[in-house]
């Protein structure tokens, strides 16, 4: 409790990363220095100077103008640009933003001057200017391509290719499918025929909603996890710090940046081949609130070699899907110590869903079926409790025997014989009261992270005035109901904590309820169910084995 208000009132808050000032068109295209080979990752953008302006040169391939084209699949509507080949959205037409619109993970508020994922950078900046500003000639299997591609039935490829007098060809080459998240990536740079090694940047993301810092505020849902970089290397993953810049360098399994539910990144797992990894937070003001800043991370790769293709998923941390890809996908999914145990508890989860059709309610069924199957440890748990309850003052009057005497004191051992003798005349385990609540802890922690990491629940509906189980209960009702349940519960559990601890106690269920109304709906609903269902355990547990003597005071 020490801990959680020094927090809240105490320790200031941290120092805000300084947002950059938009770019110009012709800034748009310039990586930050710390996505530049043999750059330092300490190097800001400032820091970097405009090179001069280069003469026009002819262009030999392009278009007209300036167009958007637009790739259906069965998961996503992408927007390009045909100046810089750039990719300007990524819908995803099965989840949906707060407003209750299809989730546009690309975020709209950082400005069409920011950088755009798949723009490129190169070791002389003119040229990376003019690969990003010029107009390409869009085809599709050889024939021009239309506004509208459609990737529905089978997969697609998009070439954007440009040229000019000089001798600068670049061409790029975009592959989806229709029921994935991946789009391959190839760009061949060439410049007089020699081809050049490209920095593949991706700018200001994640788009989701939870990337947004609403202002700081008592209730303010904290426990969502802000944009920030992620890697797979040496088979273990690292989570980088959302406010750290700088840059790591290696055979990378997977590396890009991830939040509490959707992860933009490059799929490594084919290729050894050493890969630059740079990452920078941003902070990007909304324009449909000035109250709230966009936390994002901007972050490019670099291979030691050109590529003629590279894949990348941008889409959910949804657990069947990234395990389809490469099982080691689903780590990027942040279980914990448990996740062992969270991903079966996962899979139970969605066979209850199955016959329910409900989040919330499958949430309920599920929590009273593990509660079922704890039973018996539980009831193993408080009859020990019970017991040891019932001896509390021959304890007491053998520790009372020998208070007189020193710890070292050789006297002070017999205390310990006389405890043991009175354990083995009762028939008391001191330690069949608390192992059996232990071996319960792993499920129910595991339960708790994936409840809190699963995307299934974003914005399920269940019942009443709960709309979004990964939101908090507005209105609060959820989190004073289960701190009542908590405060029964803690009065009728059988304790040998002396009165002044047993007050202590009574203050977690007040302590859990100020923490619980920021916590997401389904969290609360399956604390409720639990606490609810233990309490109808010990009434059944006193049924059976009876009510707690009271013993006579001497």
């Amino acid at each position: 409790m020490v801990l959680f208000l020094f927090q809240r009132f105490v320790m200031p808050p941290p120092a805000p990363v300084p947002s950059q000032p938009a770019a110009t068109p012709n800034q748009s295209a310039s990586a930050p220095a710390a996505s530049q080979p043999g750059a330092s990752a300490s190097q800001a953008p400032s820091q970097q100077t405009q090179a001069p302006a280069t003469p026009a040169v002819a262009a030999t391939v392009t278009e007209s103008a300036e167009r958007q084209i637009v790739v259906e699949t069965t998961k996503v509507k992408a927007i390009f640009s045909n100046q810089g080949a750039k990719l300007l959205h990524w819908i995803l037409k099965e989840y949906r933003s707060d407003a209750g619109q299809p989730l546009d993970l690309v975020p709209g508020g950082a400005g069409p001057d920011a950088i755009k994922p798949f723009s490129l950078s190169l070791d002389d900046e003119a040229i990376s200017r003019r690969v990003n500003d010029a107009v390409y000639r869009v085809t599709v299997n050889g024939a021009p391509a239309g506004g509208t591609i459609d990737a529905t039935a089978s997969p697609q490829t998009i070439v954007f290719e440009a040229a000019s007098a000089d001798g600068l060809t670049i061409k790029k080459t975009f592959a989806v499918e229709p029921t994935s998240y991946i789009i391959s990536f190839g760009a061949d740079v060439r410049m007089g025929g020699q081809r050049l090694n490209p920095v593949i940047n991706w700018g200001p993301g994640l788009g989701d909603d939870i990337a947004r810092a609403k202002p700081a505020s008592f209730f303010s849902p904290s426990y969502n996890t802000p944009a920030q970089p992620i890697t797979h290397k040496d088979g273990s993953v690292e989570r980088i710090a959302a406010t750290a810049s700088g840059a790591q360098e290696g055979a990378l399994r997977y590396a890009g940046i991830d939040d509490h539910y959707f992860v933009a990144m490059l799929l490594n797992e084919q290729n050894t081949q050493p890969v630059r990894f740079a990452y920078e937070p941003v902070l990007v003001p909304q324009p449909d609130d000035p109250n709230i800043t966009g936390r994002f991370i901007k972050y490019s790769v670099r291979f030691q070699s050109p590529q003629d293709q590279s894949r990348f998923f941008f889409g959910p941390k949804e657990f069947d899907t990234l395990r389809a890809i490469d099982p080691e996908m689903t780590r990027v999914i942040n279980y914990g110590i448990f996740a062992w145990l969270a991903a079966p508890l996962l899979g139970a989860l969605k066979w209850v869903h199955g016959f329910i059709g409900n989040w919330g309610w499958a949430i309920i069924v599920l929590t009273l079926l593990i509660n079922i199957v704890l039973f018996p440890l539980r009831h193993k748990s408080v009859v020990s409790m019970r017991k040891m309850q019932a001896i509390q003052p021959q304890m007491k009057a053998i520790q009372d025997r020998y208070a007189k005497y020193k710890i070292t004191d050789p006297e002070r051992q017999k205390m310990n014989t006389e405890v043991m003798e009175l354990y083995k005349r009762e028939g008391v385990n001191p330690a069949s009261g608390c192992v059996p609540m232990l071996l319960t802890f792993p499920f129910l922690f595991a339960f708790y992270n994936m409840l809190s990491q699963s995307i299934e629940v974003r914005g399920a509906d269940f019942a009443g005035w709960i709309h979004n189980l990964s939101a908090p209960d507005p209105y609060f009702i959820l989190p004073i109901v289960m701190g009542v349940a908590q405060f029964w519960q803690t009065k009728m559990t059988p304790t040998t904590a002396d009165p002044a601890q047993q007050r202590i106690m009574m203050f977690m269920p007040i302590m859990f309820t100020v923490m619980s109304l920021s916590f997401p709906s389904g969290l609360v609903i399956y604390w409720l169910v639990s606490t609810l269902f233990t309490i109808g355990q010990q009434f059944l547990t006193n049924y059976l084995i009876g009510a707690a003597p009271r013993p006579a005071v001497k």
